[in-house]
């Protein structure tokens, strides 16, 4: 599994990943509304987020979507994130899938499989989603903004990394004011995996113990913290 993006498992062809669906992303109502206010608006409110937000929870749905618009794969769960460096989700669609990340290490563990995967945090670019919302890096360091536009209510910010090379291409966030409601991305295979918050709570008292993990007993786990 690329957990980096999230995705439930590695697929022998396509990984999944967030960002808008195409069809909106490229549409020509987005174009029409192009970058006046709106634009503004979308990165005054990725400005604000990361600016004000210190911890926030919701519940998500995610879609995996095929190069040809085709339904793959939906799931739901929950997620909590505590910046700097701290994440939490919850896969709770089989198969069953935890993400967790305590600041310097990144676990996936497989409920199914029972395998986990560790890996030193420090290793995943800061040009990631996960790291976008949840991390301690100014985001114009790493990304290029591609467009913003507003489109359904929401204000939209499309982003690009500013290395090349990587697994995915771009991704897109819409606010509502200063709350992130979903979240895209497409990988270099033009797969697309969507997000839609719920229940977002932001700067809930978080427990600590919400970011640790430790491997269950007789679980295979794989990698290297170090």
């Amino acid at each position: 599994m690329d957990s980096e993006k999230f995705s439930r498992r590695p697929r022998p062809e396509t990984i999944s990943r967030f960002a808008i669906c195409g069809a909106l992303a490229l549409s020509s109502a987005a174009q029409a509304q192009g970058e006046g206010a709106a634009s503004n608006a979308g990165v005054a409110a990725l400005d604000a987020f990361l600016a004000d937000v210190e911890t926030l929870s919701a519940e998500f749905r995610q879609d995996v979507w095929t190069a040809e618009n085709e339904l793959i794969e939906t799931s739901t769960g929950t997620m909590s994130l505590k910046r700097p460096n701290q994440f939490y989700w919850h896969f709770e669609t089989a198969p069953e899938m935890i993400v967790v990340a305590d600041g310097s290490v990144l676990w996936t563990y497989d409920v199914e499989l029972a395998q986990v995967a560790q890996s030193p945090l420090a290793d995943i670019t800061a040009a990631t989603p996960a790291m976008l919302l949840s991390g301690d890096t100014a985001w114009r360091d790493q990304f290029d903004i591609t467009r913003a536009y507003r489109l359904e209510g929401r204000d939209w910010i499309e982003l690009a990394p500013k290395s090349k090379g990587g697994d995915y291409q771009s991704v897109l966030i819409g606010f509502n004011g200063d709350l992130p409601e979903q979240l895209e991305l497409v990988d270099g295979l033009e797969q697309v995996t969507r997000v839609v918050f719920s229940d977002i709570r932001v700067n809930p008292t978080l427990d600590a113990g919400v970011f640790t993990f430790a491997p269950p007993p007789g679980a295979d786990v794989i990698g290297s913290a170090d």
